[in-house]
């Protein structure tokens, strides 16, 4: 008996939607996080990419449990000296929720090619609405 061995050809994506509405942040990004990379199909392999696509709504609705919106922060740095940019979790819900589920699902897939080719699939929505209705997605309970 031989290792199965997904070809390019062989791997079908489907369309998974996640509801964030009251769950919190780190379960939506695991859940997200697994679909992206594949690892809930039996065909599973790690050198090939054969996740799906995820789209996540209400963004804006996700939790963040304990102190985290007023002690959590998010660091960027714009090149120059001195120049390193803090924002707290709180204020970052507010301006742009979509960009801080985004941050969390790209922590938990791997810093690889098929990584990055995986986050292309997520689609982050801050309401109810999406525009994916033509692919037909299905709605994933976790």
């Amino acid at each position: 008996m031989s290792t199965y061995m997904p070809k390019a050809g062989d791997i079908s994506r489907d369309w998974y939607v996640l509801d964030a509405e009251g769950r919190t942040l780190g379960s939506v990004a695991v859940e997200a996080a697994t679909l992206l990379r594949g690892k809930h199909k039996p065909t599973f392999a790690p050198h090939a990419d054969c996740g799906d696509n995820v789209i996540i709504i209400n963004a804006a609705k996700v939790v963040l449990t304990g102190k985290k919106l007023e002690q959590k922060k998010y660091y960027r740095f714009t090149g120059y000296i001195g120049h390193l940019k803090e924002v707290k979790y709180g204020t970052l819900m507010k301006t742009k929720p979509e960009f801080a589920v985004e941050k969390a699902v790209k922590g938990m897939v791997p810093d690889t090619v098929i990584g990055r080719k995986a986050l292309t699939r997520l689609h982050v929505y801050a309401g109810a609405e999406h525009k994916h209705e033509a692919q037909k997605p299905q709605t994933r309970e976790f």
